[in-house]
């Protein structure tokens, strides 16, 4: 039988990589008390924002205003997402408590995400690791389109491993590797294959997982990981999310069906599942539209009938 990990970590994404493709604007305010009430339900890690160029993904334009709005709950790890120099010296302005730098597996993605070759983002981000270990703040290397992109289709394992064992030469070292499924492109099978080989080539690194949905496989994909030991997962409140640079990405796998299922399956994660409903019921009024996520329309298994 499967020995299971007894604890999870897992990272609310949704306030960043949930809301930034969305086609309406969500108030400063909005985004504030969204952040807000995850901070206040168990979880300990939450991408925030991302410090990007307004005219690139106009929903983060007040990253700043929000950071700076939030109340910052002790224990809670608050992240943002930077692609440059210039997006680390603001996240280091706002004192984040974590940053996450990014690049693609694939060429094609990389150049129609963040207009450069994987080569120039792997300078660019020695540059941002300068920057972050002048300011003693520790970050995550995020790998996107690690199981598949959809300019490309397969992207080779070896591919992938080359770029994240260029990332941990990074001076500071990232304190996590994280691999990005960025349009859903996993299975199970391919899952414990790229994460096997990177437990075998770097062992005693931390690595996360980060799931779309776009497919239907989302959880079962973290089956597979949880298969491996893997204990860290990234998610999105209600399923929000896509990429605005990937043709099909839909949304992240949802918050609430990971915590659901993980506590069935005896797995703790320190989050209040009831209070993560309200969240998501709180972000998808503030996005107008109905929200994939299941748990938020079954609501969760809490006991059976009787028959």
């Amino acid at each position: 039988m499967t020995n299971y990990p007894t604890q999870v970590s897992i990272r609310e994404v949704g306030p960043r990589d949930g809301l930034q493709n969305e086609a309406g604007w969500v108030p400063t305010g909005q985004k504030i008390a969204l952040i807000n009430a995850l901070a206040n339900t168990g979880l300990k890690r939450i991408e925030a924002v991302s410090f990007v160029h307004p005219k690139a993904i106009p929903q983060m334009r007040d990253a700043a205003e929000v950071i700076a709005g939030i109340e910052r709950v002790p224990g809670v790890n608050y992240s943002a997402i930077v692609p440059n120099a210039a997006g680390a010296r603001r996240a280091v302005a706002a004192a984040m408590d974590e940053v996450e730098i990014f690049l693609s597996a694939s060429e094609s993605h990389n150049r129609k995400n963040v207009r450069m070759s994987v080569a120039e983002s792997l300078a660019a981000a020695q540059e941002i690791a300068q920057i972050l270990g002048e300011a003693k703040m520790p970050f995550d290397a995020v790998i996107s389109t690690a199981f598949g992109c959809p300019y490309e289709g397969d992207v080779p394992v070896e591919r992938v491993m080359w770029v994240a064992e260029k990332l941990l030469e990074l001076t500071p070292t990232p304190v996590r590797i994280t691999l990005g499924d960025t349009t859903g492109m996993a299975n199970p099978v391919l899952v414990d294959r790229i994460t096997g080989e990177f437990q075998a080539r770097f062992p005693g690194r931390t690595l996360s997982l980060h799931f779309h949905n776009t497919r239907g496989s989302g959880l079962a994909n973290v089956l597979a990981g949880l298969q491996r030991g893997v204990t860290h997962y990234d998610s999105s409140l209600g399923g929000l999310g896509g990429c605005p640079y990937a043709p099909g990405a839909t949304g992240n796998i949802t918050t609430e069906d990971l915590v659901n299922m993980l506590h069935d399956m005896g797995i703790s994660t320190g989050i209040d599942l009831e209070k993560l409903l309200e969240c998501a019921r709180l972000a998808q009024d503030y996005v107008g539209h109905e929200l994939p996520g299941q748990v938020l329309k079954a609501g969760p298994r809490t006991r059976l009938a009787p028959f």
